[in-house]
């Protein structure tokens, strides 16, 4: 069992304190991170599957049992062992969006019939070696798009991912918005749908699916938007006869702050029920936050604690260049101490070692006196944070491993 901390808002049966020092999957993280070094992130696979048992579960509650599928987004997270442990559960497929991703999915076990890809701005190259792939969906998002796998592909089946104009994020936070009120690159909107229709059948392309995915991140609070996307979206399925699939993206959340209300499958189950339950359709959804978000940890050091003015900083070992989206998206990492101690909390702000402003994991943690404390942890770090690193500063050196 673990302690009770009323400000430890991020605990679960999986990650918590016990005996004050904070278990992981089952392990102590202080010897992780003894062990492996930082930063390293370490990734649960328990938490993996139960997190897409979940999703199944949430997907056959909504009637719609049989004809559904989960594709993981891989652009979330391409750690191979992940991949090839997330294969072998056999719950999901694939959500691709470069060639390369196509080549590292079927090096981890995937086949093309797993993968469902989706991408935009293709060259004639990305062209070329996509139409190898027998089997394998995928997801035209502009006109031109449609015209050059017609010329390359004819009479084959494709899918079109729509832009409905409508977004949905976390917090309305409009740099997790795929669409919206402004114009954005993803899809096909509505005016130009009829002609897309007319571009596939010049080449006797067949559409079996609609695509779309307008946001990321959403929580139970965003599911009345969620409803209005759904309805944009049904309008394209029903001036499309050959369809026979739609896929509605990915975009569940998980909590950053203890003011998160965390997703209710229960609640998003009822939303799919309302929409597609009743339709012939067979139902995709491509999430990635949601698979493997809040299974991984970022392991760090500290390296010091000092007054600065009214901010007191902790600084640690690496900064937001190997997890960019605190500094990118606004969604901080929790940090939280491998040993709990009963000193008075303080605020806190958490940065990294990049010589840029922008590099801070937390501002005004509330966090214990740190002055014996070696390590921190950062959790939600398991999706778009390895996968998005860069060797900025030349500090981009990390280790990755997964916890069985």
């Amino acid at each position: 069992m673990h302690d009770i901390d009323p400000h430890a808002w991020w605990q679960r049966s999986d990650l918590g304190y016990q005996s004050n020092k904070l278990y992981f999957a089952g392990q102590s993280v202080q010897n992780l991170a003894y062990q492996f070094g930082t930063p390293s992130f370490v990734y649960s696979s328990a938490r993996v599957e139960a997190n897409l048992q979940r999703i199944r579960k949430a997907l056959n509650k909504a009637g719609l049992e049989g004809r559904s599928s989960i594709f993981y987004a891989m652009k979330a997270n391409r750690f191979a062992p992940l991949l090839r442990f997330i294969q072998q559960t056999e719950l999901c497929g694939i959500d691709a969006c470069s060639p390369n991703e196509i080549k590292h999915a079927l090096s981890c076990g995937f086949s093309p019939s797993d993968i469902s890809f989706t991408a935009t701005s293709l060259s004639k190259k990305d062209y070329a070696e996509l139409i190898r792939y027998d089997g394998m969906s995928v997801n035209m998002d502009t006109l031109h798009a449609i015209r050059t796998w017609g010329e390359l592909k004819p009479g084959s089946e494709i899918g079109i991912r729509i832009n409905p104009a409508i977004g949905i994020s976390r917090s309305c936070n409009d740099r997790l918005q795929y669409a919206g009120c402004n114009t954005t690159k993803f899809g096909i909107y509505q005016e130009q749908f009829e002609q897309a229709l007319e571009l596939a059948a010049q080449y006797n392309l067949t559409v079996r699916k609609i695509h779309f995915h307008t946001g990321c991140g959403y929580l139970t609070s965003e599911l009345e938007q969620l409803d209005r996307v759904f309805q944009e979206c049904i309008k394209f399925v029903d001036a499309a006869p050959d369809v026979q699939l739609i896929n509605i993206g990915g975009g569940l959340g998980v909590p950053h702050l203890s003011s998160d209300e965390k997703l209710d499958l229960d609640q998003w189950s009822k939303v799919l029920h309302k929409h597609f339950a009743h339709r012939n359709l067979h139902v995709e959804v491509e999430p990635g936050d949601y698979i493997c978000k809040d299974a991984g940890l970022l392991l760090l050091s500290k390296t010091y604690v000092e007054q600065k003015r009214d901010t007191l900083y902790v600084g640690v070992d690496a900064g937001f260049n190997i997890a960019p989206e605190p500094a990118y998206y606004g969604l901080p990492f929790q940090p939280v101490p491998l040993v709990k101690n009963n000193s008075p909390l303080t605020k806190m702000t958490v940065v990294g070692n990049i010589n840029e402003a922008l590099d801070v994991w937390y501002e005004n943690a509330l966090l214990p006196n740190l002055d014996n404390h070696d390590y921190l942890a950062l959790i939600n770090a398991g999706a778009y944070s390895s996968s998005m690193s860069s060797n900025h500063c030349m500090r981009g050196e990390f280790s990755e491993f997964l916890l069985a």
